[in-house]
């Protein structure tokens, strides 16, 4: 399957922890660094947040061994808190994330539009597994 214009990937989970909680680890780079990763031989060595409207963000996500590093970053446009953060990424592309608690649970919805380089799935799949790396960090602490 490949990437048309405005094609939108929605990823999510449902995390044992209040909103309060998540929104805290979603968007505190002492704790972006210590989740923000698709697989084992990945890390976020670096993070910086302004979440403010208007604010900027950037990560930067390398290979353990060294072999490569690059810069996720954007500007905020929406900001609700415990409730819904809306970007544009460096390349244009949007996302939405939206917090919300029922019974002390927090369902986290993050929903992006594709980049035309890698497969639909792909896309998909390396943004749930780091939402999924969330899910396991919140809910160990």
């Amino acid at each position: 399957m490949e990437a048309t214009a405005k094609t939108n990937i929605t990823v999510q989970t449902t995390i044992n922890a209040p909103a309060s909680a998540v929104w805290e680890n979603w968007v505190s780079p002492e704790h972006i660094i210590k989740w923000n990763s698709a697989s084992d031989d990945w890390h976020t060595p670096y993070s910086e947040n302004n979440l403010t409207v208007g604010g900027t963000f950037k990560s930067t996500m390398a290979a353990k061994d060294g072999s490569m590093s690059f810069d996720f970053g954007g500007v905020y446009t929406e900001v609700e808190e415990h409730s819904l953060i809306a970007y544009t990424m460096g390349d244009g592309r949007k996302v939405k994330v939206t917090f919300s608690e029922e019974d002390g649970k927090t369902h986290l919805v993050e929903t992006f539009e594709a980049e035309s380089t890698n497969p639909l799935e792909m896309q998909q799949a390396g943004w749930q597994a780091i939402l999924d790396n969330f899910k396991r960090y919140v809910e160990a602490n």
